[in-house]
């Protein structure tokens, strides 16, 4: 198994995506690239903390390469938008990919280079790293799962997202 790192607004949104895609056994909720160690949800929201909101996938290579997750990450989100997703505005709902080596940081160049091809050169999503990763609060993982469904604000994003991967990533959506 090997993990991937990636920050694409809010964490409810991208983990949903994630636990529907083929080769993936986990996705957990959590928080990177700051400056205060162990940070809180509310200390994250603040923007004072310079942490992603962000998702630790683990995947099967073997079943969905680094390439592939990268590709339905920058697919699934809008990784033109600076610094916001949607109504999520602040440095903490950026489009960030952290690699946790070189092999993964080539690769996330050569995955931004072709989203910037479908994108007209827009791309904003930064490669950042090394950062240490911190796990979110219990109650925002598997988010969608449970109380997501009856959040207004995830309805709204949600669904979209995971039409989006059923449509431009249907060979590696789960059964």
């Amino acid at each position: 198994m090997e993990t991937a790192i990636v920050a694409g607004g809010c964490f409810w949104c991208t983990e949903a995506v994630f636990r529907d895609v083929v080769g993936v056994s986990e996705v957990e909720s959590g928080y990177i690239g700051g400056s205060v160690e162990n940070p809180s949800y509310k200390q994250v929201c603040s923007g004072t903390t310079g942490h992603a909101e962000a998702i630790k996938v683990t995947y099967d290579p073997e079943t969905i390469s680094y390439a592939e997750i990268l590709d339905v990450f920058l697919g699934t989100h809008d990784p033109t938008q600076l610094n916001r997703q949607g109504n999520d505005v602040g440095t903490q709902y950026r489009s960030a990919i952290f690699p946790l080596d070189d092999a993964q940081r080539s690769e996330a160049e050569a995955a931004i280079a072709r989203s910037n091809e479908e994108n007209g050169g827009k791309v904003v999503t930064t490669i950042e790293g090394p950062a240490t990763w911190y796990p979110a609060e219990d109650y925002h993982q598997e988010y969608w799962e449970g109380e997501g469904q009856r959040n207004p604000y995830c309805l709204a994003v949600i669904p979209p997202k995971l039409m989006k991967l059923r449509k431009s990533f249907q060979a590696k959506v789960k059964a």
